[in-house]
């Protein structure tokens, strides 16, 4: 049974920053595309950034503000995310497309077939 668990979400300034953490259980990360998805109530979840096999895909949105990455050792997928804006306010989910590498389908919610469920972030 496959379970990512979501952690890091809170409170903070604009200008600060925070650093979101999944944790893997169930399957071993490999290199699979895995994904931080955002999603504010009443607008669709949003592709935030995404890596597999060493490759990184941010949305321009995102692009030299946020730092995915992932240590195989521990299952353990991160974004750390600087100089946040209140526009990066949302939950934030991570995703895994398992077995496939990212493509030009990494932003699309539907194409990842695991979901941890969320942590909140706030930015005022």
């Amino acid at each position: 049974h496959v379970q990512l668990v979501e952690s890091g979400g809170g409170s903070v300034e604009a200008g600060g920053s925070l650093r979101l953490s999944c944790a893997a259980s169930g399957y071993t990360y490999s290199s699979n595309c895995m994904g931080w998805f955002r999603q504010v109530p009443g607008k669709e979840r949003e592709g935030v950034a995404a890596t597999s096999g060493g490759r990184t895909f941010y949305a321009d949105s995102v692009k030299g503000r946020f730092t995915i990455s992932q240590d195989n050792a521990k299952n353990t997928l991160y974004l750390q995310m600087n100089s946040l804006k209140p526009e990066d306010t949302a939950m934030y989910y991570c995703a895994a497309n398992y077995p496939n590498r990212c493509g030009y389908w990494w932003a699309s919610h539907v194409e990842y077939n695991y979901w941890g469920q969320g942590t909140q972030v706030t930015v005022s």
